[in-house]
Parts: C-alpha cells; sequence; structure tokens
C-alpha cells in the first residue's frame, strides 16, 4: 500500500492512526520487520493529557508497568507521573532505577519470602492481597519505613464479557472482601494501614469508577476515613478521545472533600501509551482453503500480540476497511507463520488484494504488546524503534539467536 496516498485520501483516520496524519511513513521502509514502533509525540501528548487532569483535581497518577515498560521513554512522563507501580521485584527495581526520586509503590497477589528484604530496599508503597499477607510481612514494611496499604474487593463488577479481565468476577482471588475482612481483620492488623486500594477496571470510561466507588464507600467508607490514602487503580482510559475527564476530575475532587487530607492514587498502565505504538509486518506468503485466503506474515500473535488471542480482539489495522461497511472488497484472513493452528490475527477486508512483500501497520500497540512477546517456534523478538517527532528514527532494542537460546538455560 502506498501510505502517504491514502493518508491524503483519508484525513479523518481511527483513533489508533491519527498521530500519521502529516508524518512522513517513507521510513517504514527501511525498518526490518517485525518491529514495534513507539510514537514520541503521541507518548508526550498522552503525558500532557494526563499531567492536565492531575493539576485539576489532584490526583497523583502512577504509571503502571505490567502495560508499558518501555523505561527508554520513562522521561516523557516524569512531570506527568509521581512515580510507577510494579506487580513484583523486578518492576519494583526497574522503576526505581529508571525513574530515580519518584515513587515506587507495590502489588503482587502473593509476595516470596527470599525476595521480600531486597524488594523493601526499592518499594515506597506496598499492598498486600489479602489479611493473612498482610499479618505476615506488614510489620516488617512498616518497620523498613513503607507505606502499607491492603486491596479490597468491592464485589462490583462493571465489566462485560472478559471475565479473564475482571478483578471482580465470581471467586476471584483479587483483594479482600468485606466478608473476609469482618472474619480475619484485627485492630492490631488494622493500625498497620496508611491506605486501601482497589482496582476493577479495564480499558473503562469514569462511569464506571463512579459505580464503583460508591460500592467501596457502602462497604469500606468507616475505614476510608482512617486512611491516608486510597488507590483507584488502574484501567482508566484516561487519554481516549471519549473518556469523561471532568467526570473523573469531578469524583477525585469529591473523594478527597469527604476525607480531608487523603492522598488519591490513579496507576493506568494503558493510557500512558494509547494509541501511541505501532507494529509492522510484511505478507510472505497468501495460502487459500475453500472460501478462506490468508496471508501469513512475519509476525505473529501468540509470540508478537498475545492479547489478541487472550482478550480476544481484532487489533486496527491501517488501511482495512471498516468490518461495518456494507460492501467488503478484497478479504484476507491474517496469521502468523508458526505451527499453532489459532495463530491468528484477525480477518480484515481491502480496497485492493494483498500482495508477497506487502508491508501492514498495525495502532495501538504500545501497551500489552512488548511486554507480553515470547520466542514460541523461534521466532524473533520483534525490534523497539521509538520514531522522533523530528521523524528520526531510534532503534532502542534489537533481538537475536542468543536472547532466544538464553532464555532456555545453558552457555550461550
Amino acid at each position: 500500500m502506498n501510505f502517504d496516498k491514502y493518508l491524503s485520501q483519508n484525513g479523518s483516520l481511527p483513533e489508533p492512526f491519527r498521530g500519521l496524519i502529516g508524518r512522513d511513513l517513507s521510513v517504514f521502509d527501511t525498518l526490518s520487520t517485525p518491529c514495534f514502533i513507539l510514537d514520541e509525540a503521541r507518548l508526550k501528548a498522552n503525558a500532557n493529557i494526563i499531567r492536565e487532569v492531575s493539576e485539576r483535581s489532584g490526583a497523583e497518577f502512577l504509571l503502571a508497568q505490567k502495560a508499558f515498560s518501555c523505561f527508554d521513554v520513562y522521561e516523557l512522563f516524569r512531570d506527568a507521573a509521581v512515580g510507577t507501580e510494579a506487580s513484583g521485584l523486578y518492576e519494583a527495581r526497574l522503576g526505581g532505577e529508571e525513574m530515580p526520586s519518584r515513587e515506587v509503590h507495590v502489588y503482587c497477589g502473593a509476595y516470596r519470602e527470599e525476595q521480600f528484604e531486597e524488594l523493601l530496599r526499592y518499594a515506597d508503597h506496598i499492598v498486600f492481597n489479602s489479611i493473612h499477607e498482610l499479618a505476615r510481612f506488614g510489620r516488617r514494611a512498616k518497620d523498613a519505613g513503607l507505606s502499607v496499604g491492603l486491596r479490597i474487593n468491592p464485589e462490583c463488577s462493571t465489566q462485560e464479557g472478559h471475565a479473564i479481565y475482571d478483578p471482580c468476577a465470581p471467586g476471584s482471588r483479587m483483594g479482600v472482601t468485606r466478608g473476609v475482612w469482618e472474619k480475619e481483620m484485627t485492630p492490631e492488623l488494622f493500625e498497620l494501614l496508611d491506605g486501601i486500594h482497589f482496582h476493577t477496571l479495564c480499558e473503562q470510561n469514569s462511569d464506571d469508577l463512579e459505580t464503583t466507588l460508591k460500592a467501596v464507600e457502602s462497604l469500606f467508607g468507616p475505614e476510608l476515613d482512617q486512611m491516608k490514602w486510597i488507590n483507584f487503580g488502574g484501567g482508566h482510559h484516561v487519554t481516549r478521545s471519549d473518556y469523561d475527564r471532568d467526570r473523573l476530575i469531578h469524583l477525585v475532587k469529591e473523594t478527597k472533600a469527604k476525607y480531608p487530607g487523603i492522598r488519591v492514587y490513579l496507576e493506568p498502565g494503558e493510557a500512558w501509551a494509547l494509541n501511541a505504538g505501532y507494529y509492522l509486518t510484511h505478507v510472505l506468503d497468501l495460502v487459500e482453503n475453500g472460501s478462506v485466503t490468508t496471508a501469513i506474515v512475519d509476525g505473529s500473535a501468540c509470540c508478537h500480540m498475545p492479547d489478541v488471542l487472550e482478550m480476544p480482539y481484532t487489533p486496527p489495522l491501517l488501511g482495512a476497511v471498516p468490518s461495518d461497511r456494507e460492501r467488503r472488497e478484497y478479504v484476507f484472513r491474517l496469521a502468523g507463520p508458526t505451527c499453532l493452528a489459532g495463530d491468528v490475527i484477525g480477518e480484515y477486508s481491502f480496497e485492493e488484494e494483498l500482495q508477497e512483500g506487502d508491508l501492514l501497520v498495525f495502532g495501538d500497540m504500545a501497551i500489552y504488546s512488548i511486554v507480553k512477546t515470547n520466542t514460541f517456534n523461534g521466532m524473533p523478538l520483534p525490534s523497539v524503534y521509538l520514531w522522533r517527532e523530528d521523524g528520526s528514527m531510534e532503534c532502542l532494542a534489537s533481538f537475536g539467536y542468543e536472547d532466544f537460546k538464553r532464555r532456555l538455560g545453558g552457555k550461550v
């Protein structure tokens, strides 16, 4: 596809590709695929939105590294983030090393005894998932100078159809329900607590946060009144164009007014890099089977974008005809070269037939992609590039056979 021609004919693009308007895409032809591209301009724009929300509301934002941990660009977030959120020792160390002088918050479903002392050296805030863990580690964390929190489960699900990402699904292991709190909490353990943490959202708007907050306050309002901070968790798509930021600002201000002196944290991961990354891959071959024509590409859903299979969802593709358009021209299934029969990215319609060697550009590929890549079948890990605002392309990381072999043990 002639991308420059396509962009000139389509002044209005889907949100994942709006950062391409006015840019010279010929630089894509110089890159080996598969590869990820981080868009510096879009990353900065996201950070500016988050900073504005923080200033207007008084909320303090953390970067949840589980969704995006490309530390080479952490400097772009420094003015908007008070720190990082980690899911364990390695992310805590990464946040401490790459965003020094900022807070390091840690939440983990369960902590390992042999790692705990080292974890205390990096963390400022630590959140426990159960009252049992609070009893086991809380005093040690407190004596080490950390701010101690407990994750609650408000048993208020606002998601539809994504149980794998729903922390409030029936039987969830995430957080303490009110019933368990009543059975296990003691005055001595409660005294260790500085904050309450909840995380119930996934790619959602602020109306769902409002619903969740009502549930939290109905169950844990008296306890909140004694806390120094509350963490609203992640899943807030703050930088999405249709996100109701005014409602979020109102909710934060309302919370701070209701509980004077309390600090309000949010720890989105996706919002920081939403629509700020691309994934490039080339068509290797075209395979026909009945009515289905499959374009096999040099990328992979299971190796490079596993959320496509886990969620599941169909990632946005530049130049593809919208699926709701009445007339569909040339339909192709896009799939990887691995031996997994289900290594399928999705089905797309085009105005022109795909050809061997065609370059494909997927959007919104900075989040939950680079952090999840793997080398199944010996698939090479994609290189990672930073597309600077001045149009230059900087290679942040490239990988080879040694990276594949090192993960399997033995000598490299």
